[in-house]
């Protein structure tokens, strides 16, 4: 039994050793497994990295690869091993030699190059003097949306990246004098001018904000937001040490028209449009609502419009909607023009009147061959000789000035009438004639809807109605013209010749829909080439020479101008990418207007503008590939 036991030991004992070795052999394997899993979720992860946004690369426990020197006024990359400075590509570039602000401001500019670290809620307000408690109030609610936005940036640093030697966050005092106008609107006469005064006061920050507007206070609190950005390596805010800015605007018209009647855009993606003209002090939302394809705005004062011209019910914009974006534009000093075209670009929207016993509003409506009648798809305008017509627009115009509160400015619409279609049911009388008369009767209709008096400046689209011999008939002191011809076209010129207040918005230069080839089988008349953001900045039409004309029109009357993104092959999702950052360029043209062209500076401060645009959920293309962003100037 002994023998047997031990030899049962022995045996046990090789089996037992046999098991161990098995079992070690099963943990390397498993060891082995967990590791090609880990480098292959780790290769993974850097993949979705490359396609995560700039601000969130740096969001993970992993150390940061990179870091950037300034050097010759150029903000030079480094591997982070390389190096004994740590810093990252955002506070590079707020130190460096470009001031990184957009639009650069036109007046004198002084910037700290050392920052201090920042919190959104650490940020107070003082108003110090006010016009009217609509303006204190109104500053209240701009400087909370400027503080939204530095706790959107906040929120993005998630992560525990950290830099040891971080200061605790100051406190930061911005004091508001607004000394001016009482009414908070975008005026044709609005003071849009600010000085900033930023300086370290002991252990805090003291801000000096003054204007002459809650406009200019606004674009103050832009410009300061501007001087603060995340800092990915830090993981927290930081602001310039020490500034001074004074600027104003070299254009008081600094707009971008969106055409809301081919496609229907909900409200969220024009007020994301509307903090994007914000951030680049854009001054005029321009909403071309109605069209010869849809008549989208629902109105108290003629319901039937949108009941007979919306694509459906979910496609409409009411009252409420229209009251939401004008009250969210008007924060962001931004005012909100309204344009229903007339007397062409109509379409069944306006079929309705004979079966309401006011007989034909339109004619041609969807007339064929289309081709015959309108530039695209389908066909219609308004019928002249109807008084039902102008009783109409004095309805919608009157409804149109309550819900916006624009009142010294106002767009008629105006362009592109079809002779023929007149022709046809008017044939005692020129159709030039005909359009002549309905613009003065709109006109007429305008002035009862505002309070029996004109607007200060009343829009056309430029078209036949603005050559001679009709551009001399019109009255220049109550009408302007919204250039939208070629810049080299000599009717274009001929309006700013003729000393009418004019806005700009030539199709060979800010046309935003321009370079995507026709949508019509049978046509080819869409607009040329693209229009990229440096055709769009480089362009200055009032620097030509002014012919020598009468003492008392010798100079141009432009405004200022506008982009244009018309939509026949733009629908939602895709407007951020079409419009920003070319948008932004148009910007810094109308406010700054410098006389070079697109520098280096240009590019490395539309690119940190670009970020900010992203950081605030605008979905802005991209300028080049995120190397030549890492490389700054390397690619010019």
């Amino acid at each position: 039994m002994q023998v047997w036991r031990e030899a049962l030991g022995r045996g046990v004992s090789a089996q037992w050793g046999r098991v161990g070795r098995l079992r070690r052999a099963l943990v390397v394997l498993a060891a082995a497994a967990c590791t090609a899993a880990a480098l292959l979720y780790w290769r993974q992860q850097l993949d979705q990295r490359d396609h995560r946004p700039l601000h969130s690369l740096y969001s993970s426990s992993v150390e940061p690869q990179w870091s950037w020197i300034c050097h010759n006024d150029r903000c030079e990359r480094y591997l982070a091993s390389e190096t004994a400075t740590l810093q990252s590509l955002p506070t590079c570039n707020m130190l460096c030699a470009s001031t990184q602000l957009w639009p650069q401001p036109t007046g004198p500019v002084s910037l700290a190059t050392a920052a201090v670290p920042v919190r959104a809620d650490r940020f107070s307000l003082h108003v110090t003097a006010t016009p009217s408690r609509d303006v204190s109030h109104a500053l209240t609610e701009a400087f909370s949306l400027m503080q939204a936005d530095m706790r959107t940036l906040e929120r993005s640093a998630g992560g525990d990246v950290r830099r040891a030697d971080i200061e605790p966050p100051r406190d930061v005092l911005v004091r508001v004098a607004v000394n001016g106008s009482g009414d908070v609107r975008m005026r044709l006469d609005t003071d849009e001018s600010y000085k900033i005064n930023l300086r370290p006061t002991g252990n805090s920050l003291t801000v000096d904000i003054t204007a002459h507007s809650f406009c200019g206070a606004r674009h103050g609190f832009e410009t300061l937001s501007q001087l603060v950005w995340l800092d990915p390596y830090a993981g927290s805010l930081l602001i310039l040490e020490a500034a001074t800015v004074v600027d104003a605007p070299r254009f008081s018209f600094r707009g971008l028209l969106l055409d809301t009647a081919r496609n229907f855009f909900p409200v969220g993606e024009i007020l994301r449009t509307i903090d994007a003209m914000a951030a680049c002090k854009l001054n005029t939302f321009h909403w071309h609502v109605s069209d010869s394809q849809s008549f989208p705005l629902r109105l108290n004062s003629a319901p039937q419009l949108a009941q007979h011209g919306a694509y459906g019910p979910g496609a409409v914009y009411t009252p409420d909607d229209v009251r939401g974006i004008v009250h969210h534009a008007r924060l962001r000093g931004i005012r909100v023009l309204i344009e229903v075209d007339a007397p062409a670009h109509v379409g069944r929207a306006w079929s309705w009147g004979p079966t309401a016993g006011l007989g034909h509003l339109a004619h041609c409506v969807e007339a064929e061959p289309w081709s015959a009648y309108c530039g695209e798809p389908p066909c219609g305008q308004l019928n002249p000789r109807n008084p039902h017509v102008y009783t109409l627009l004095e309805r919608v115009y009157a409804e149109i000035i309550e819900l916006t509160g624009v009142d010294d400015l106002f767009h008629l619409g105006g362009d592109e009438v079809s002779e023929r279609c007149w022709s046809q049911h008017f044939n005692d009388t020129d159709p030039m004639e005909l359009w002549f008369e309905f613009t003065q009767r709109a006109m007429h209709a305008l002035e009862r809807a505002n309070g029996g008096r004109a607007p200060e400046l009343t829009l056309l689209w430029s078209s036949r109605l603005t050559r001679s011999p009709y551009l001399e008939r019109l009255d220049s002191k109550k009408f302007g013209i919204q250039v939208w011809g070629s810049s080299r076209w000599p009717e274009s010129r001929a309006v700013l010749d003729a000393g009418f207040r004019s806005v700009l918005s030539h199709v060979d230069a800010w046309y935003l829909d321009c370079g995507f080839g026709s949508w019509r089988d049978s046509s080819d008349g869409h607009c040329g080439p693209y229009r990229s953001w440096q055709q769009v900045y480089e362009h200055r039409p009032w620097t030509e020479e002014v012919p020598a004309v009468l003492p008392e029109q010798q100079a141009w009357r432009v405004e200022g101008g506008a982009a244009c993104q018309w939509t026949e092959q733009l629908g939602p999702g895709g407007l951020d990418a079409r419009v920003w950052p070319r948008a932004a360029a148009l910007a810094e043209r109308l406010w700054a207007d410098r006389g070079e062209g697109a520098a280096a500076d240009v590019y490395v401060r539309l690119d940190s503008q670009r970020q900010r645009l992203l950081a605030r959920g605008v979905r802005a293309a991209p300028l080049w590939p995120r190397w030549c962003s890492h490389n700054p100037l390397a690619c010019l």
